[in-house]
């Protein structure tokens, strides 16, 4: 059996994106009723009930596969920078869609967002994939939801050109 230690390491991994996933819908949460409700979408969009679910499901996998990678390299040092640093780089701009889209209302930076995202994603799962292929399968599904997000993003970025950003007020 594990030490109990190890099991706080393997929830607080799994936790942790979503952490910036709950502040995304918190602070967002109003917009979806009103601003994205109005949005030209293609007949293929997910009905929004699918969201908190499907990320819900990603944020653990990626979380865990993080948790293994840490795991496998020994910890917080000089063999987790490249792995881990490219995880949390993909994290933060994950977490930073949402106040693109929904908070500003800024489709064309949302889709360059997750455009470098995608990328980063391709490359943390390269550099896991040495060190742990069952963490590195385990960004797979992430990947595949991103792709459709990202087509997604771009289709509703082309299709509402009159919906400006949201100017400071």
């Amino acid at each position: 059996m594990a030490p109990p230690e190890m099991w706080s390491h393997v929830v607080g991994f799994s936790i942790f994106p979503h952490i910036g996933g709950f502040l995304g819908w918190f602070f967002n949460r109003n917009s979806v009723p009103t601003w994205y409700e109005n949005l030209k979408k293609p007949a293929w969009c997910p009905p929004n009930q699918m969201f908190p679910i499907a990320w819900t499901l990603l944020y653990t996998g990626m979380g865990f596969g993080s948790f293994l990678i840490w795991k496998d390299v020994g910890g917080f040092n000089s063999n987790a920078i490249i792995p881990l640093g490219l995880f949390g780089a993909q994290l933060a701009l994950n977490w930073a869609w949402p106040p693109l889209f929904f908070g500003i209302h800024n489709l064309r930076l949302a889709l360059l967002d997750i455009l470098c995202l995608d990328g980063l994603v391709v490359a943390t799962m390269y550099s896991w994939y040495p060190i742990n292929k069952l963490a590195t399968m385990l960004m797979v599904p992430y990947l595949a939801w991103l792709a459709m997000a990202t087509c997604l993003t771009y289709i509703i970025w082309m299709d509402n050109p009159g919906k400006k950003p949201r100017k400071k007020q």
